[in-house]
């Protein structure tokens, strides 16, 4: 099978995580396809006095890379295409790959009208003009192969094609070492072949190349048209503009108008009995008498008397107020306040007293601080740690704005579970969390596995998506090393927010968790209310991370 994934713009770092992750952790093959922010990446073999201005005096970044060739350039307005693909474990199979890819983009061209392109004997990539004695470098080639089996290899790392990108940004660097050849753009040769024209074009001969198996597709950015219903029509003529949160929606094909109702009747599988009991209310004095936060309360959990009597509680960490505003979401968006230097001792507090054998870390998102809050995370880690170590901890994160060295402070913590959640399909992504990203998440995910946490993720159902793209989403979090999955039923908590497209039932979501578990997730929770820490520890004792007890309490 073939995954196809249009990602939007994602940064470096980010898609070579995805891509390590792809490549060493599932069989199925991916064509990543996306756009990079300005920035500079020197191969195995680059000579840095190839690299002729300091990247940051020109908005760019630099970034040392595993593939091979030299150091060239990314930026918006090429179109990057990332094959992770198996090929044989044998001599000359990088150099046939290589081949294959340029041939995908010279037949790309020719399909959007770009007469001419080829290859250049001795110098990699695809060229123009070589014919007319006047080489013209439009598409970058550098890829790497990893062997994850025998007689198989992964590929990593693709072909970088000049649309319409700013050309003075290769003026920083002797592109690809190579000073003798100018380099040049679809745009700059006069063609009028847009952006989505040439992506189709070259995805379309990416999946006659690598599809032979099956193609499934999936898009971050508006919904394509071969594939997904027709976007939504715009908001009647006259109408006030659309909250930006609808807007997104609807351009993500689906139509705010035609969700459920504020005030519908929940079915009998979403309505659920207060159960106020001794249990209940001892957890919550504690928790109210230490002065700390539960995303049980905060979010609006309707599992929270079922958990609490339970003895089971989510410790929400950094303060009770987001930088975020999610579509979806309850908590507060108010400006945050200073963090709080006591609270990881008081939670810690908390699980002594409530003697919890397992206990949930999360936080709100804190794009304000340096390291989006890791430090504090990693700290509850340990104090949990001092104060009870029989107690295995699940720490559910926010991507830190995909920071590498914040989300190491946490993976450095060595939490028993890594949590962090996708939340929904690619195509619903901008629509459902703008300030977050498909690709982000993943290679969040993909990072903490390659540590060796025990991986897991969760997203909602009923915004608009299809099973198809859940299932796929599924797919993807396999893929990059997740072990644990949860599925559960969107529930709207004000008009403000997104609405409901519609109620899963309980049999489909029992589907979805049969396929996650056939496509090699370990335990896969789904259910109406489920939530990513409903069940947490059964779903951790499933996963092999703690022993079965009788109790949450010990």
């Amino acid at each position: 099978m073939l995954r196809v994934r249009r990602l939007g713009t994602v940064p470096y770092s980010e898609a070579a995580a995805l891509q390590h992750a792809l490549a060493c952790s599932g069989d199925d093959d991916y064509l990543l396809v996306l756009e990079h922010p300005h920035v500079y990446t020197l191969g195995v073999r680059a000579d840095p006095t190839h690299v002729l201005a300091d990247p940051a005096d020109v908005g760019a970044e630099l970034v040392r890379t595993d593939r091979g060739g030299d150091v060239t350039y990314h930026g918006p307005g090429q179109l990057v295409v990332y094959p992770v693909v198996t090929v044989p474990d044998e001599p000359g199979a990088g150099p046939a790959h290589v081949h294959r890819l340029e041939q995908v983009v010279i037949d790309a061209l020719a399909d959007v009208g770009v007469p001419g392109a080829a290859r250049h004997p001795g110098y990699p990539g695809v060229w123009l003009g070589v014919a007319e004695g006047r080489p013209r470098k439009v598409a970058a080639v550098g890829v790497r192969t990893v062997r994850v089996a025998e007689g198989r290899r992964r590929t990593l790392h693709g072909v970088a094609l000049n649309v319409d990108c700013d050309l003075g940004m290769f003026g920083h660097i002797v592109p690809c070492g190579i000073a003798e050849y100018p380099v040049t753009s679809l745009d700059a040769e006069g063609s009028p072949a847009t952006m989505a024209e040439v992506l189709e074009a070259v995805v379309g001969r990416g999946t006659l190349a690598w599809g032979t198996g099956g193609v499934e597709r999936q898009d971050v950015t508006t919904a394509h048209a071969a594939i997904h219903p027709a976007p939504v029509a715009a908001a009647p003529t006259g109408m006030p503009d659309e909250r930006p949160l609808l807007r997104r929606l609807r351009q993500a094909g689906v139509d705010p108008g035609a969700g459920l109702p504020v005030a519908t009747r929940k079915p009998a599988w979403l309505r659920v009995q207060a159960r106020m009991g001794d249990d209940y209310l001892s957890l919550g004095h504690t928790i109210h008498d230490l002065g700390l936060v539960t995303v049980c309360e905060e979010a609006g959990c309707p599992n929270i008397f079922e958990c609490w009597a339970d003895g089971t509680a989510t410790f929400m960490v950094n303060g009770a107020r987001c930088t975020r505003a999610c579509g979806f979401c309850l908590v507060d968006t108010r400006r945050p306040l200073p963090l709080d230097p006591t609270e990881p001792e008081r939670v810690a507090e908390a699980v002594e007293r409530m003697r919890l054998a397992h206990a949930v870390i999360t936080c709100v998102a804190r794009d304000d601080l340096p390291d989006g809050g890791a430090g504090a995370i990693a700290a509850t880690v340990a104090a949990i740690r001092r104060r009870r170590s029989s107690t295995t901890v699940e720490t559910l994160i926010s991507d830190c704005k995909g920071d590498a060295r914040s989300l190491q402070l946490v993976f450095d913590a060595r939490p028993d579970i890594l949590n962090h959640n996708i939340e929904t399909v690619a195509r619903l992504q901008r629509a459902v969390r703008p300030s977050a990203g498909y690709a982000r998440s993943l290679g969040v995910l993909a990072r903490a596995a390659a540590t060796g946490l025990v991986v897991k993720s969760g997203l909602m159902v009923g915004l608009g998506e299809r099973e198809e793209e859940v299932i796929a989403t599924l797919a993807d979090l396999r893929s990059v090393g997740v072990s644990i999955a949860t599925i559960g039923q969107y529930l709207r908590p004000s008009a403000v927010h997104l609405p409901v497209a519609r109620w899963w039932t309980p049999e489909e979501l029992d589907r979805l968790a049969r396929v996650g578990r056939e496509l090699g997730l370990t335990h896969v929770e789904s259910s109406p209310l489920t939530r990513s820490s409903y069940h947490a520890r059964g779903a951790a004792e499933a996963a092999g991370v703690v022993p079965v007890v009788l109790s949450t309490r010990h």
